[in-house]
């Protein structure tokens, strides 16, 4: 199987993905030695990530074992995870 989504930890909610893909596309990835697969439910351009699971409001957006931002919204298994529906928590300053 060529690799088309990184997930870096187990403990992640998003793959990033290796290439364009389209909605609609079976996805494989791995977590640990243990192969996945999911269907996009939205385009997702090279370098995006996707949720690999559904994904709470207010939940934390994990990638690398850390959170990057948190939801804005329900995000589902397959769906585009971007600036339109997280919010980052790094680099913000609260003056």
């Amino acid at each position: 199987m060529k690799k088309q989504a990184v997930v870096i930890s187990p403990q992640d909610n998003v793959a990033t993905v290796v290439d364009d893909f389209a909605s609609g596309t079976l996805i494989h990835f791995f977590i640990g030695g243990s192969e996945q697969s999911l269907q996009l439910l939205q385009d997702i351009p090279l370098g995006h990530k996707f949720a690999i699971c559904d994904i709470s409001p207010s939940a934390n957006i994990l990638k690398y074992a850390e959170s990057i931002g948190i939801s804005t919204t329900l995000i589902l298994a397959g769906q585009h995870v971007h600036v339109h529906n997280m919010e980052s928590q790094r680099g913000r300053s609260n003056k």
